[in-house]
C-alpha cells in the first residue's frame, strides 16, 4: 500500500528534510532544454515553436542537439521567459562573460550584408 509523502516527511528528522530540499533544488538546476521547457515554462513544443516562429520539428531537433549556436540558445531561453548567463569557472574565481549579452546585435553584425535595390 502506498503512503502519502507528506506522512513520511513528517517522520523525517529536520536534517533529513533539509538534505532533501537541497537535493531537490540542485536537481532543478540541472535540466535539459526539454526539461526546462516542460518543468519551468510548462510549454509544449508547439507553443514554443509559435513563440519562436519556427516549426515544432525545429524545436524538437534543437532540444536534442549536443552543440548549438549561442544565438539559438539565447532565443530558446528568452522564449521561455528567461535569460542566459555564461560563467567561466577557474580554481580561484569565476568570471561572467558578457561578450554575448546582446546576441541579436551580434547576430546582425555577423550576417552577410544584403545589397539594397536602387530605385531610380
Amino acid at each position: 500500500m502506498a503512503r502519502k509523502f507528506e506522512k513520511l516527511r513528517v517522520k523525517m528528522s529536520p536534517e533529513r528534510r533539509r538534505r532533501n530540499e537541497e537535493e531537490t533544488a540542485k536537481k532543478l538546476l540541472d535540466l535539459t532544454l526539454q526539461e526546462l521547457r516542460q518543468n519551468v515554462a510548462s510549454l509544449n513544443q508547439d507553443d514554443l515553436a509559435e513563440i519562436l516562429k519556427v516549426t515544432q520539428g525545429y524545436v524538437s531537433r534543437l532540444e536534442r542537439q549536443d552543440d548549438m549556436l549561442l544565438s539559438n540558445l539565447y532565443a530558446y531561453v528568452k522564449a521561455l521567459g528567461g535569460e542566459v548567463e555564461i560563467l567561466a569557472k577557474f580554481p580561484e574565481h569565476e568570471v561572467r562573460i558578457t561578450q554575448f549579452n546582446e546576441v541579436e546585435k551580434l547576430k546582425a553584425a555577423l550576417s552577410p550584408k544584403r545589397k539594397q535595390k536602387r530605385t531610380a
